[in-house]
């Protein structure tokens, strides 16, 4: 099979590239390069004979009709997206334009080629979506693929506006579509601005370690490489038109996520005297911060056959380990536009 995987120099795509060329895919990789881009991520498959890279923005309509006319893919993994909450506070514009326009105009594009093509019925377009867009939980419940949508952030409005369209698409024009909307991904690669990056390698240079609120946050943690498989299962084995919830029954509040990781650093590097946890400092909260994610998989465990195989503890201490060994990687990340600055806290 030939996957065009947009945002495939991105975290998540990057997975998805990654794990797609290891299993005998092609893959085209279409990615603008934005700030949270990064080449290297894909760098060990980049000399494979099946794959592609595109610099592309998919707010460019006439550049995508070129990339599917070029490389005629069998089935396209939609993961671009702008997709930092804190970024959506103070930036909101951004995410409309990419997660929305620039869903439709992968879904023109797809629809063009796809009829094009006298409508393959093996032909698929794959959403990949986030549990934000259900808004947010009390201390109990968990998300089902029926819950209503209730998205709270700028960025989750945008991701829910993107799965209604891709809906949209299907129902109306009939174009071969299934989507998934995943918990909060962690693991290799994670660009330096989300939690436990921020954490890592704030611990490491002996600063802060910051927790908005009283650190009560809860989310559902899935290790990347976990999720890349799941997608590539839905991708193939999801019957069109359908949705699956990815999580990786794994939910933590965001002090006991820093407090585990400050642990395992310790094990791994320890500090001259005290503990890493002693670097923790609660900040104010961020706008509109959703008190508890929590995603039922039971529809993906039952017809697809699908579930996590990594624990959060096995993979904090994986991603720690990674951390350490990748310093060449991550250092020069630091020095993108807003890393290492507190985003979102406008009221």
């Amino acid at each position: 099979m030939k996957i065009l995987v947009t945002g495939g120099a991105g975290f998540i795509g990057s997975a998805v590239v990654r794990q797609g060329i290891g299993a005998g895919h092609e893959v085209v990789n279409l990615d603008a390069l934005t700030y949270a881009a990064c080449l290297e991520n894909v760098a060990s498959v980049a000399d494979a004979p099946g794959y592609a890279f595109e610099q592309v923005d998919i707010r460019d309509r006439a550049a995508l009709d070129g990339v599917f006319a070029k490389h005629a893919p069998d089935a396209v993994m939609h993961l671009a997206a702008e997709s930092h909450v804190d970024r959506s506070i103070d930036g909101p514009g951004d995410f409309i334009e990419t997660n929305i326009t620039g869903t439709y105009n992968m879904l023109e594009a797809a629809r063009t080629y796809w009829m094009a093509q006298d409508k393959p019925e093996s032909f698929r377009f794959h959403h990949i979506s986030t549990d934000e867009v259900f808004g947010s939980l009390g201390t109990t419940g968990q998300f089902t693929e029926e819950t209503p949508y209730d998205p709270r952030s700028p960025y989750s409005a945008s991701k829910a506006a993107s799965d209604h369209l891709v809906r949209a698409w299907y129902h109306t024009y009939g174009l071969p579509v299934v989507l998934s909307n995943c918990s909060n991904n962690y693991g290799p690669y994670h660009f330096p601005e989300k939690l436990i990056p921020v954490v890592i390698l704030n611990a490491l240079a002996g600063k802060a370690l910051p927790i908005y609120g009283d650190g009560s946050n809860v989310r559902d943690w899935l290790y990347v490489e976990d999720h890349a498989d799941a997608l590539l299962t839905v991708l193939q084995n999801a019957p069109l038109g359908e949705s699956y919830n990815i999580g990786g029954e794994n939910e933590r509040s965001n002090l006991e996520l820093v407090q585990t990781l400050c642990g395992i650093l310790d094990a791994k590097r320890p500090k001259a005297s005290g503990s890493y946890a002693d670097q923790i400092t609660f900040v104010r909260d961020r706008p509109g911060h959703d008190a508890r994610y929590a995603i039922d998989p039971t529809r993906i465990a039952n017809e697809l056959g699908w579930r996590p195989s990594v624990t959060v503890e096995e993979g904090l201490e994986k991603t720690v380990q990674w951390y350490l060994d990748n310093e060449a990687w991550w250092r020069p990340l630091q020095n993108r536009d807003g890393v290492g600055k507190r985003l979102g806290g406008t009221k």
